[in-house]
């Protein structure tokens, strides 16, 4: 469930120009994914079989693939930033799109545009490679922003702690309910650390990716600006439940 007035108020206050780097990120990926062949929108890839063999071709160009990457050859070596913009499903872009522009724009405007557009592609970077070192041998595709998403979220941690979230449990019957943000990023955070633990190398969630990139952007945050003013202040930012 998401706040759009209190996110939108969030993102643009003290800037003219609004997050611009989060927008163009947002458009980017949105792009690049129409444009694909996982879309199903764009006829130049045909359709049945075709279509089928063009999505695989497509995900092993720009995705990652861990033993190539481990391999060191060069064009693998690009592969942890391209695979940043290419995601495999409407959900998975929509997911990931989402929780960007809720904590992005914050996070952009704490840091200044180019500071955020480093740091997105950077954790984003280390967050698919700590994926591929842990997994160094797997031949599975890894596409998708979450990695560098999660980063942002880690972030968010430490300079928005206490900005208001509302959220969806499961457990407690989708209530919609606000709490600090440390308390629902520390628990988005639990849950991965677990989940990844269980997890393999197969096919499914990198939860491992989640793990590396929100502990690289939390720590960044904490490197780079614990001499600063944080947001102590219940600011509003909203998160709905779905997986980044």
């Amino acid at each position: 469930m998401i706040d759009w007035r209190g996110s939108a108020l969030g993102a643009w206050r003290g800037t003219r120009s609004g997050p611009t780097v989060t927008y163009g990120l947002i458009a980017a990926c949105c792009l690049f994914f129409v444009i694909s062949p996982i879309s199903g929108l764009n006829p130049v890839y045909g359709s049945g079989d075709q279509l089928l063999a063009a999505q695989g071709a497509y995900f092993r160009r720009w995705g990652v693939v861990p033993a190539e990457l481990m391999s060191g050859e060069p064009r693998a070596l690009l592969t942890p930033l391209t695979a940043l913009f290419v995601h495999g499903s409407w959900l998975h872009l929509l997911g990931n799109m989402l929780f960007l522009y809720v904590f992005g724009a914050m996070a952009e405007e704490r840091m200044g545009p180019v500071e955020f557009a480093l740091f997105y592609l950077g954790t984003g970077y280390l967050a698919l490679l700590g994926y591929a070192v842990a997994h160094a041998n797997s031949e599975q595709t890894l596409v998708g922003a979450s990695g560098a998403i999660s980063g942002v979220l880690g972030a968010f941690l430490f300079l928005f702690p206490r900005s208001r979230v509302t959220s969806l449990f499961p457990f407690l019957f989708f209530l919609p309910l606000r709490f600090p943000a440390w308390i629902v990023l520390i628990f988005w955070f639990a849950l991965q650390w677990m989940a990844a633990r269980a997890a393999g190398a197969g096919p499914g969630v990198a939860y491992l990716a989640h793990v590396v990139g929100f502990s690289v952007g939390f720590l960044y945050a904490w490197g780079r600006h614990r001499g600063g003013d944080r947001v102590k202040a219940q600011a509003a930012a909203t998160e709905g439940e779905s997986q980044p």
